[in-house]
């Protein structure tokens, strides 16, 4: 090999070696960003709450009640007063058997003209509630026929109630009333509408309404009424649970009941919270895993960089070789050409 073609091999392997040397500081670089990606996935990890489910003991209480006659009293709040004694409210709850509750939604049919119609459920009419009973009304209706003056007298008293009750329950509003005889009893039951709802519904051609109507009328409910700073004096045994109240004591009207005490809990608030549990549970699984499929992301390319850096390390190697062969072929033709004595 001559001096100059080896001069030029030189530069050749030094450019080589130089761009091997340059792409694998970049490589270096590559890698620095990917480890601070890293890094920063796993910080992420570390700043994560992990759900915790909820324990049935923060949504149980203790609850204490007493009895009065038909009346199931819950105690809501005792407030301690300096002279022993305590303001407290309680929730009273009782079974209504007479109250206007909702039953059955029924097909209605009318007849008449428009402003002036009459209403039945099957060939039973009804009429408006509250208002006066008049013969003809008597002569329309099977009750009514069975009914004395007295009892008519008595009965429109009766409606009047029945009327305070519904537009206090359902909203102020025309009511129309008809009777039903239960066949086992013998006894008739009232069944009450709003004007307002039969007026607006639609009706096809026979006359009858093309859906039900809502409909109430007398049965049982669960009515409750709350009472609220009443002195009281408590008797509690000696783990301090209450066992007696007494309410209004030194008064006239003071009176003591047996306390019972139950442990409550508010399972539709605890399942409330289960669902919001697997909710988060399940978005903090979905993040581990999202986090987890990146940082596989990344460590898959920096095993593919650190490949290549050792290729690139190889080829360094290689060149480095080449290059000192080539540096030596110099050296002899250097002294060859310019040594003039042996």
């Amino acid at each position: 090999m001559g001096m100059a073609a080896s001069q030029a091999r030189f530069l050749g392997l030094t450019a080589r070696k130089t761009n091997t040397e340059y792409e694998g500081q970049q490589i270096n670089q590559q890698r620095t960003t990917l480890s601070n990606q890293s890094a920063n996935y796993y910080n992420q990890l570390l700043g994560m709450t992990v759900p915790v489910p909820p324990s049935t003991a923060d949504y149980t209480k203790t609850v204490y009640t007493f009895e009065d006659g038909s009346l199931n009293n819950s105690i809501s709040s005792m407030i301690a007063q300096v002279d022993g004694t305590y303001l407290i409210s309680y929730t009273s709850s009782w079974t209504n058997n007479f109250a206007v509750v909702s039953t059955a939604p029924t097909i209605y049919t009318r007849t008449g003209d428009e402003d002036n119609y009459t209403y039945y459920v099957g060939a039973k009419q009804l009429r408006q509630l509250g208002a006066t009973i008049t013969d003809e009304d008597i002569q329309n209706d099977e009750y009514l026929k069975t009914l004395s003056d007295n009892q008519i007298q008595q009965l429109q008293e009766e409606e009047q109630k029945y009327l305070e009750q519904l537009n206090e329950k359902y909203g102020e509003a025309n009511w129309q009333v008809r009777y039903v005889q239960n066949t086992s009893t013998g006894t008739w039951s009232p069944y009450f509408v709003k004007q307002e709802v039969l007026d607006s519904a639609i009706y096809n051609e026979t006359g009858a309404s093309q859906s039900t109507i809502a409909t109430y009328t007398v049965g049982s409910a669960q009515e409750t009424e709350e009472i609220k700073g009443v002195t009281a004096r408590l008797e509690q045994d000696s783990t301090g649970r209450i066992i007696n109240i007494t309410l209004n004591p030194g008064d006239a009207d003071e009176v003591t009941y047996a306390v019972k005490t139950n442990t409550v809990t508010d399972q539709a608030a605890y399942d409330d919270a289960m669902n919001q549990y697997e909710y988060d549970k399940y978005e903090y699984d979905q993040s581990i895993q999202n986090i987890n499929a990146k940082i596989e992301i990344i460590q898959a390319e920096d095993k593919n960089l650190e490949l290549r850096l050792k290729q690139l390390d190889t080829e360094q190697d290689a060149i480095q070789t080449e290059m000192d062969a080539v540096q030596k072929v110099i050296e002899k033709n250097t002294e060859s050409t310019f040594k003039t004595f042996g």
